[in-house]
């Protein structure tokens, strides 16, 4: 590889050690003068290199949305130079930048690595530009520091970020799906007539008890596999839906009254997310007995579950004689799993026959 690039840039004063400057880049140009350096650790234990493996999924969630022809790409690809650039400032801030390219890409990608490999996906790329964020550094050792430094900044609460997707379109289908449970979510609890009404926690109700992520898990659950995928064809989903969901945990703040009452997720598993998540397979289990939706039906098919419980004290009798005290149960994958199924197959046992 052979030649150069140049670029009029901003230049902006920041550090009196490293030259900071901005500048709108091809894609084709960008492979050009930069590389990604993967961290990997030698024979003799060495590493070197920074850069994480790449994410398949996220590079594809990237990649689907550039194809639209109304997308942009705000966010910078950041760029460190060792060598190989020479920079002149110009007046009020502007610069002119060259890149020697006779040894190959001069510059590393220090953020951004998932955008710039999206990119180069794309047909012909729409010749499409990106800004790029460079620095000048003096040593691979103050080149690996700036990378630490600015992939360590704080992400958004999820939280936040699930209250603001309802409002947002044009996600892909992972965060649609995210998307939908976020605004029933938000119906169930704010509507006055929800029997969950200001019970969840969110960013703009952090006076809620029960964990958002778990009302969400029980309604995406729903929506791939259960009562919510059939609903999701007729007209006022969303309405049939908040139905569905309000009334059974009206049915289960009823049927466990002194389980749920005053209580909260530390002192009741009933609120608590594994109890929440699990509790959403019961209703499944019930609706698909015997079509349940009103909170009386829901109600009949709890009734199996009173004396087998131990939401706020005692023992839980899982199967092959395995106990587990009240509280030991966590969010965590396993023990949703095994408490679900617990709860599942009592009813099922039951053999409950629906009027």
């Amino acid at each position: 590889m052979s030649g150069r690039l140049s670029y009029t840039c901003i230049m902006p004063d920041q550090s009196e050690s490293l030259r900071v400057f901005t500048f709108a880049a091809r894609i084709e140009d960008i492979k050009r003068f930069a590389r990604i350096d993967r961290v990997v650790r030698g024979q003799d234990g060495r590493i070197s290199g920074f850069q994480r493996p790449q994410i398949a999924g996220h590079i594809k969630e990237i990649a689907d949305y550039l194809k639209l022809p109304s997308s942009i790409l705000p966010n910078p690809i950041v760029v460190a130079f060792l060598s190989g650039v020479e920079i002149q400032r110009a007046a009020d801030g502007i610069a002119q930048l060259s890149i020697e390219l006779t040894d190959g890409p001069p510059g590393y990608i220090v953020d951004g690595q998932q955008r710039f490999i999206a990119l180069s996906m794309l047909e012909n790329n729409r010749n499409f530009e990106v800004l790029v964020s460079g620095f000048l550094c003096d040593t691979v050792n103050e080149l690996q520091k700036q990378f630490i430094l600015i992939n360590n900044t704080r992400p958004l609460p999820k939280a936040l970020i699930y209250e603001l997707l309802p409002q947002i379109d044009g996600l892909p289908d992972r965060m649609s799906s995210r998307s939908t449970a976020a605004a029933l979510v938000e119906i169930l609890n704010y509507r006055e007539d929800s029997s969950l009404r200001r019970l969840i926690y969110q960013h703009t109700n952090p006076y809620g008890m029960i964990r958002d992520t778990a009302i969400q898990k029980v309604i995406m659950n729903s929506i791939s596999d259960g009562a919510l995928r059939l609903m999701a064809r007729e007209e006022d989903f969303m309405e049939l839906a908040f139905r569905l969901v309000s009334n059974f945990f009206l049915a289960v703040q009823n049927v466990f009254r002194n389980d749920w009452v005053g209580h909260t997720p530390k002192t009741s598993r009933l609120l608590h997310g594994a109890g929440i998540v699990s509790m959403g397979y019961v209703m499944e289990l019930i609706h698909s007995r015997n079509g349940a939706e009103q909170v009386r039906d829901f109600e009949k098919g709890l009734e199996p579950l009173k004396g087998k419980t131990a939401w706020t004290e005692g023992v839980w009798h899982f199967e092959l004689d395995d106990q587990r005290k009240w509280d030991s149960i966590q969010f965590v994958p396993r023990d949703i799993r095994q408490l679900s199924q617990y709860l599942v197959s009592v009813i099922r046992r039951a053999l409950v026959v629906y009027p």
